[in-house]
């Protein structure tokens, strides 16, 4: 069985530091067609649709689109710190492989 993304309590505090509920806003996470995998992730701060699911942690919420949903099946998100920046992660179980940016992948 499918099961929605998990999103890990560092994901849910970055968007609480960065103010995202207090401007109505959530984490939109989404998978598109290109990029160099064939699918690549738009991660953005927008309003919650009527059809998203919605994901709720820390008075935050992720939300993903019903049309995603299925390439986001048991993935992780994640909030990551790094020397090259701090960015959202994702760590998809489906995605056979993805590029070095992180942000593209295939199935």
């Amino acid at each position: 069985m499918n099961l929605p993304p998990k999103v890990t309590d560092r994901a849910f505090e970055r968007l609480a530091e960065i103010g995202a509920a207090d401007q109505g806003q959530a984490l939109r996470v989404a998978v598109e067609g290109g990029g160099c995998s064939g699918f690549q992730y738009e991660i953005k701060l927008d309003e919650p649709a009527a059809d998203d699911m919605v994901l709720e942690g820390n008075g935050e919420r992720v939300v993903v689109d019903e049309v995603s949903l299925p390439f986001l099946a048991n993935a992780v998100i994640d909030f990551s710190e790094e020397l090259i920046g701090a960015r959202f992660v994702i760590e998809n179980p489906n995605a056979t492989s993805s590029c070095g940016c992180g942000t593209s992948f295939s199935i």
